[in-house]
């Protein structure tokens, strides 16, 4: 069911600052710790442990983590997928792409991967940002971007072509670049 936009949705529109958090799950917080903040160098900012679970949190920028559960007597099967393969089991997840400055920190990310004995890609070039390829210990595909023409700092242009490039794009896009606001929104429920 959808249901339409109020008129003032620009003036109701929350000002993100980010992700907070995005959660993920291990079957082993010794080898995530070891990786994200030894591998990667991301602190480890926070931990909540209890009987049932631990919590520990990473940090990739001013308050933006990556947290990591890991469940007490619940092993979950560790889903290894290569990043933008379709997979029918990661219905819901690809990848996580790490936010870097420049082409020079890319690099020396890279170096500090393989330095580490972690497979990595060369970098790849997807026109407005360029990447590179990884996993972690769990399995999880990982990337690490730049932009090259920064889309996040200004205003959108529907009609860059650069950056909006899908010759057939939804309804909600072609809605974007006929009037700068989508028609309609879905609702959603709890589970």
């Amino acid at each position: 069911m959808a249901s339409n936009v109020p008129a003032s949705i620009e003036s109701t529109t929350p000002y993100w600052r980010g992700i907070n958090h995005l959660a993920l799950i291990t079957n082993d917080m010794d080898a995530t710790v070891r990786f994200y903040h030894g591998t990667l160098g991301a602190r480890l900012v926070a931990t909540i442990g209890a009987p049932e679970f631990r919590h520990y949190f990473f940090q990739f920028g001013e308050q933006c983590t990556v947290a990591f559960f890991e469940y007490t007597n619940a092993p979950v099967e560790p889903l290894e997928k290569a990043a933008g393969v379709p997979d029918p089991r990661a219905v819901q997840f690809d990848h996580l792409s790490f936010n870097v400055p420049d082409e020079d920190a890319l690099h020396d990310l890279q170096r500090r991967l393989k330095s580490a004995d972690c497979e990595v890609t060369d970098v790849v070039d997807h026109g407005f940002i360029h990447s590179i390829y990884f996993t972690d210990p769990n399995g999880i595909a990982l990337e690490a971007s730049y932009w090259l023409v920064d889309a996040t700092g200004r205003a959108a242009d529907y009609a860059d072509t650069d950056l909006f490039s899908d010759p057939s794009p939804v309804a909600a896009v072609r809605e974007l670049q006929a009037g700068g606001a989508v028609a309609s929104v879905p609702s959603t429920r709890l589970v």
